[in-house]
């Protein structure tokens, strides 16, 4: 931390490569009315990230901008009305940038006392796409689902909550992934070339709704399947809108009370996540988002504020 009244954060002036963030003193944020300040413990690099710091998607509003938004952490100021209170834990989104030493609070919710911080920022944005997606495909019970890239920080929890609505589930991954898709509830089975033809030995009586949260290529055999594309979804693939596929994006965070109940799962150990927290320090955020832009690891990528 920078000085009583000034913070250190990370932002960036210009779109670019992972050069362009630089860590800077910033005032720290005084909450108003309904607002709390976090002192953050851990704070979630996403992909969203590094595509707006790239410029390949939209960034929040003029430079220089705060890098990152997902938190896990300690209220330690509350304005008029707020909804928590200094000491309570919580975890959610920012407002003005999450990679930093504090932050104003936006949607937040408890955290468990049996989650970590580092565990805790790991579940706001993917509870909150994977449940909005399954909200999107209307998954009942009875249904089988299935999830292209069922091991990552998405695909894990579609898997587990699609399967607390008493869904079937199959779930491609990796080879190396199998088990780890088997043991999320799933029935796993590869990616790739003749995927279509391995699924349907898995579920032979059809599948009701495929959620993709990996791409590569992989709707030809979604809407194979489905025999066309109603409910499929993806999150990941640039070509769904040629395909006439839905391209699912969470806008908004009114899906709270899902990142309620996962953090509360994740918790008892009812649910877990894909692999334990990658942490860096708060200065090593440009390691952190390459990292995240390789695509490769499992488990949250997480920045950790001295």
């Amino acid at each position: 931390m920078a000085s009583n009244d000034r913070m250190t954060a990370i932002q960036y002036d210009r779109v670019g490569g992972p050069e362009v963030l630089e860590q800077v003193e910033v005032p720290i944020p005084v909450p108003e009315a309904g607002q709390v300040r976090v002192v953050i413990r851990a704070a979630g690099v996403n992909p969203a990230d590094w595509k707006m710091r790239a410029g390949l998607m939209p960034g929040p509003g003029a430079f220089p901008r705060r890098a990152g938004f997902e938190i896990a952490g300690v209220v330690d100021a509350a304005g008029p009305d707020a909804p928590f209170r200094p000491g309570d834990e919580v975890l959610g989104w920012s407002l003005g940038g999450g990679y930093a030493d504090y932050a104003l609070g936006g949607p937040l919710v408890g955290k468990p006392a049996g989650l970590s911080f580092p565990d805790a920022a790991a579940i706001p944005v993917a509870a909150n796409t994977a449940g909005g997606g399954l909200a999107e495909l209307d998954i009942k019970a009875g249904e089988t689902l299935l999830v292209n890239g069922a091991s990552g920080a998405v695909g894990s929890f579609v898997v587990q909550l699609a399967r607390s609505f008493g869904a079937t589930v199959i779930g491609t991954a990796s080879a190396a992934n199998q088990e780890l898709v088997r043991s999320l509830g799933a029935a796993p089975t590869t990616y790739g070339s003749g995927v279509a033809d391995r699924v349907r030995a898995l579920a032979p009586h059809g599948i009701d709704a495929v959620y993709d949260c990996a791409g590569h290529g992989f709707l030809d055999a979604a809407i194979e399947l489905r025999g066309g594309t109603e409910r499929v979804i993806t999150i990941a693939d640039g070509a769904a809108a040629e395909k006439g596929v839905a391209f699912f994006s969470r806008q908004g965070k009114d899906g709270l009370d899902v990142v309620e109940k996962v953090a509360r799962l994740v918790a008892a150990g009812e649910f877990r996540l894909p692999g334990p927290a990658r942490t860096y320090p708060l200065a090593a955020a440009a390691a952190a988002q390459t990292e995240s832009e390789s695509g490769h690891g499992l488990g949250k990528i997480v920045l950790i504020p001295s």
